[in-house]
Parts: C-alpha cells; sequence; structure tokens
C-alpha cells in the first residue's frame, strides 16, 4: 500500500459547498428521499471529508429501504444511508496527519473511540462502543461524507473505482474466508447472494480444493458455478444433495461458509459438515430458531466461528493482497452502476433478483 509522509496540521476546506445531495431515511417507513440540500459534514481536527465518488448498496441498505423490524427498531428517522464508497479527500481536519488532499479513499464503516477492551486487544471491530456509518451517523448515500481519521483506507491506484466501492462487503467475505482456513480444503457455501458469491471467489483464490454452494436462484448458483464452484445445488429441490457432498467429500465439507441466515440452510449446512469441521457463520437469521446443538455441534466436534465486519486492519490488507494478485472474480457480480438519481431503480433491482450488487455512481 503507498504510504504518504504527514502533512502539517491544517484544516482545509476551500471551494466545498455548503449543501449537497444525499439519501435520507425521511420517515419512519419504506423507501428513501433523495435530499438536495442537505448540509456539507463539517470535519473535526482528526476528521477526514471525502467527496464521494462511487457506492455500493448493502442488503442492510435494503433492510433500510423496506423498513423492516431491525430497521424500524435501530435506524433514526433523519438519517444518510450507505456505508460502502470510495472517493476523493476534500477537506482535512487540523489534527490529521496520515492523509493528503486528493487522495482516493474507501473507509472502514464501524467506528470505534478505541478506548474499549475489545478496541484495544485488537477485536475493534466488535467493541462495545461501535458505531457503523449510514446506520447510527450520517453515511456515504451523499456527495459528502466524513469519517474518522483512523478510519480511512487509500485504495490502491490499479483498483477501478467500481470495486473499490465495495470493499466493505468483500471485506465480509474474505474474514469469512480466511477465519475458516480454507486453502486446500472441501469448503461449502449455503446462499450465493452479493457476499455469498464474493466467498466463492475468494476461497478459489485462498486455494479450497473444491467448493459447493446452495442457493434457491438458479441465475446465482449458475454465476457461483463461473466463479469455481465444482457443484451448485437448487435446494428447493430437496435434501439429497446432502448426502452427494458427503459420498464427494470425507464424510463431509471440511469448512461451511454460511452466508443465508436461513433456519434450513444453516441446519442443512451443518449436516454436510464433516465431523471435527469448522463453520464460519456470517448469515443473520431474522428471529430466533430451533438448532440441534447435540448433534451438529457437540458430538460432532465441530468448530464455531462468529462472523462479524471485517478485522481492523487486518482483513483490509487481505483484500488488497487478493486484489493486487488478480485472482479474484468480481466484475459479473458488481451487475449494475447507476446515477445515483436512479437510486429507486437500483433498489428494485436488488428486491427483484435481477441486480446483484448495485453501484450507484455519485
Amino acid at each position: 500500500m503507498t504510504t504518504f509522509a504527514p502533512r502539517a496540521s491544517t484544516s482545509v476546506t476551500v471551494g466545498i459547498p455548503g449543501t449537497m445531495r444525499a439519501l435520507v431515511k425521511h420517515h419512519a417507513g419504506p423507501e428513501l428521499r433523495l435530499d438536495a440540500a442537505r448540509p456539507v459534514p463539517t470535519p473535526g481536527p482528526r476528521d477526514v471529508l471525502i467527496r464521494v465518488t462511487h457506492a455500493g448498496i448493502c442488503g442492510t441498505d435494503r433492510h433500510i429501504w423496506e423498513w423492516d423490524a431491525w430497521a424500524a427498531s435501530r435506524i433514526p428517522v433523519g438519517i444518510v444511508t450507505g456505508h460502502e464508497f470510495v472517493g476523493k479527500i476534500v477537506a482535512l481536519g487540523s489534527a490529521v496527519s496520515r492523509y493528503q488532499l486528493g487522495q482516493r479513499v474507501s473507509a472502514e464503516g464501524h467506528i470505534s473511540p478505541g478506548t474499549g477492551y475489545n478496541a484495544r486487544t485488537g477485536a475493534a471491530h466488535i467493541a462495545d462502543d461501535m458505531v457503523i456509518l449510514g446506520v447510527d451517523r450520517d453515511g456515504c448515500f451523499a456527495e459528502y461524507v466524513c469519517v474518522p481519521e483512523e478510519n480511512v483506507w487509500p485504495v490502491h491506484e490499479t483498483i477501478p473505482d467500481h470495486i473499490a466501492a465495495v470493499l466493505d462487503p468483500l471485506g465480509n467475505a474474505v474474514h469469512t474466508v480466511m477465519e475458516a482456513n480454507v486453502s486446500a480444503k472441501t469448503v461449502l457455501v449455503t446462499g450465493v447472494g452479493i457476499i455469498g458469491l464474493m466467498a466463492v471467489t475468494v476461497a478459489k483464490a485462498a486455494g479450497a480444493s473444491r467448493i459447493f454452494v446452495t442457493d434457491v436462484d438458479p441465475r446465482r448458483l449458475a454465476l457461483a458455478r463461473r466463479l469455481g464452484a465444482v457443484e451448485a445445488y437448487d435446494v428447493r429441490q430437496g435434501s439429497d444433495w446432502i448426502k452427494h457432498v458427503r459420498s464427494a467429500t470425507h464424510n463431509g465439507v471440511d469448512c461451511l461458509i454460511e452466508m443465508s441466515g436461513h433456519p434450513g440452510a444453516i441446519s442443512d449446512g451443518f449436516s454436510a459438515l464433516r465431523p471435527g469441521g469448522t463453520a464460519a457463520l456470517l448469515g443473520i437469521p431474522s428471529k430466533p430458531f430451533a438448532f440441534d446443538l447435540t448433534n451438529h455441534v457437540i458430538f460432532k466436534g465441530a468448530k464455531v466461528l462468529g462472523i462479524n465486519g471485517r478485522k481492523m486492519f487486518e482483513t483490509w490488507y487481505q483484500m488488497e493482497a487478493l486484489l493486487l494478485s488478480g485472482r479474484l472474480q468480481l466484475d459479473e457480480i458488481i451487475t449494475h452502476q447507476l446515477p445515483i438519481a436512479d437510486f429507486a431503480k437500483g433498489f428494485g433491482l436488488m428486491q427483484s433478483g435481477e441486480g446483484i450488487k448495485i453501484v450507484l455512481k455519485v
């Protein structure tokens, strides 16, 4: 990663307008509104103001758009949403020393003061005092976003904008796959939505021996095959695929990468996991459900890993290394790039399944 000499401790804000366009959760209900006169955020002494050029629509943003029970319980009305982006630095707080004006950057969306136990012992991504960009504080579906200096990530010059805009979800996939230690092992990915598809190409790049996937969408199953899966099972056709996976492996896969959050997929995934295998769980169930802990975990001797976000900043270095290696296939996953004015179309494409990853051009 390119490094830069410290700059003088001055605040630079020349040429920045007072207002901006931004997607706002304007009421306690479905959809978002494009506000054409949102105040541009003012950076504090240790903040960086970034002019957003591209922003990715995430599954979390879809929850906010649809205003489901989770969104209604968590999202403050009036917030600017969005947390995946790339842009250029246009203003620096007076105490910022690591970055320069004009530098192309992304940012880690989990923001912590860094004073709690987890933040100080290598687990800042699950710190107790965490706030999330676009969830707890104004996000990046806007012409400008303000983030702390510590969260800024310089983007390598060879990484295209549409890829740099989705480093956040790619980081989820990289974190999950790397924690599962998939090299030279058989892998099952249950649920090949956006991050599940990313997990397929990451697992292949990380040296997985064979990759199996499950889903209910034939288009995504076909794409998973193109990305490196040797078998792609439509679970609507029954559970015989579990027997096939067991017979094709050592009585089950070495690693389960659970991306769906669906109770049936989670149970089936553990059924297809070999005794002593590793399960890395990123998918989030919509509500609590019954689970056979005795047979799926205890008697099986399974190692179970709960995955949240990205390690700060180990995962970011891993992402960069994988992208620069040229082994990741992401272009087919990013199906649409639209102007921010067409945001409603973008959410519609995601809801219909026609689009996979949607990137808004700000």
